[in-house]
């Protein structure tokens, strides 16, 4: 995938097809480990100075849809801080050493964002060795399966909403009182916020969660200069999915989409450089999918 070729081409035919190879990793999951491996834009990817000068804080920076972002803010100009577990170490160095061939500075960061301390260390670190912060973006999440809700123990609930909703919201609240006018925060929510799926039930009501909480904001902070968006993405290809979900089901991934197949996150990556950037100005709270055909309500 590359958004920047000249010449058409069929959706269907950009990026790899299911069903893909029997494959199942603990979680989190390593993008290095996983066949095919995912695209993220090292190869397709070219800035244009959009995001000069900026600074970013990118949560799951390490892999999937977080690497294909810092890569591409990294190619646009942006200075970039990436959180991770401490387990993706490896995929978060391949995400360094991408931001730094391409010339902008990479801060790594490893710890659990479901820490309000964790949190207000990464916005400390940004603001230490980058000097400023432009752009915030919440990707990290957590999922698991089940096929019931008398599955889900209240440790998996509490977690699954402490990464995705609490982590996001201390991240915010500690970001803000150093972001400028004309700064942004992107949030990824997804599709399941919207056709959520029983075997996804708590991971997609925080989707929901963030949704709401993000348009919430934004009416408080658009009053400061600042822009808030959410990103709803489809199916993409990423360790969340080989690490989650049944080896059938990650098999399968995304062949019930209308394009017949899930995103490569380099096919994600465009759609946070338009919100962080001075082309999207007068977008405010505002979701866009990116969903290969679903639509959003």
């Amino acid at each position: 995938m590359a958004q920047d070729q000249t010449t058409p081409q069929d959706p269907q035919e950009q990026g790899a097809k299911p069903p893909f190879p029997e494959q199942q990793q603990q979680p989190p999951g390593l993008e290095s480990e996983m066949q095919p491996k995912p695209d993220y834009g090292e190869e397709s990817y070219r800035g244009s100075g959009r995001l000069e000068g900026k600074a970013a804080i990118i949560t799951g920076g390490d892999s999937g849809i977080g690497r294909a972002v810092a890569l591409a803010f990294a190619r646009e100009g942006a200075d970039v801080l990436i959180s991770y577990l401490p387990e993706e170490e490896t995929d978060a160095q391949e995400t360094v050493r991408v931001v730094e061939a391409a010339g902008r500075r990479a801060v790594a960061v490893p710890g659990d964002i479901g820490s309000e301390s964790h949190c207000q260390q990464i916005v400390q670190r940004a603001v230490q060795e980058l000097g400023h912060i432009d752009i915030l973006v919440n990707n990290a999440a957590f999922q698991r399966t089940h096929q019931s809700i008398a599955e889900i123990s209240a440790e998996e609930l509490e977690r699954t909403y402490r990464t995705n909703i609490f982590a996001m919201f201390y991240l915010c609240k500690a970001a803000i009182p150093h972001m400028q006018p004309g700064s942004t925060i992107i949030n990824t929510a997804s599709i399941q916020a919207y056709q959520p799926s029983s075997s996804l039930l708590a991971y997609a009501s925080t989707k929901g969660a963030i949704v709401t909480f993000s348009k919430g904001l934004s009416q408080e902070v658009i009053k400061q200069g600042i822009r808030v968006n959410v990103v709803a993405p489809g199916p993409v290809w990423t360790p969340l999915i080989t690490s989650t979900m049944p080896v059938e089901q990650s098999s399968s991934f995304g062949q019930d989409s209308p394009v017949g197949r899930p995103a490569q996150p380099a096919e994600l990556a465009p759609a946070f450089v338009f919100l962080a950037s001075q082309e999207s100005s007068y977008i405010v709270g505002e979701v866009i999918g990116v969903t290969g055909g679903n639509p959003l309500p």
